[in-house]
């Protein structure tokens, strides 16, 4: 199930004067995923923006070396 199916799948319920929304946790987990690939995807974005801005170039771009990176992980 995608994200906004996930949204749409949402079931509403009264309890003392307060409106809850109920959501299946498999819809709810799918919901997670669809909104870390979103955010995901507009970071990647950034960087291709910002790397095609440097020229191509990743050390302009602000891109650390590979092996620098792996080091810190």
């Amino acid at each position: 199930m995608k994200g906004l199916q996930a949204l749409e799948a949402v079931q509403y319920i009264t309890a003392k004067d307060r409106r809850w929304a109920v959501v299946d946790l498999n819809d709810w987990e799918a919901l997670i995923e669809w909104l870390e690939t979103v955010e995901d995807t507009g970071v990647a974005r950034k960087a291709l923006k910002e790397l095609r801005e440097a020229g191509g170039d990743r050390e302009r771009a602000g891109w650390l070396p590979w092996d620098e990176v792996r080091e810190r992980v």
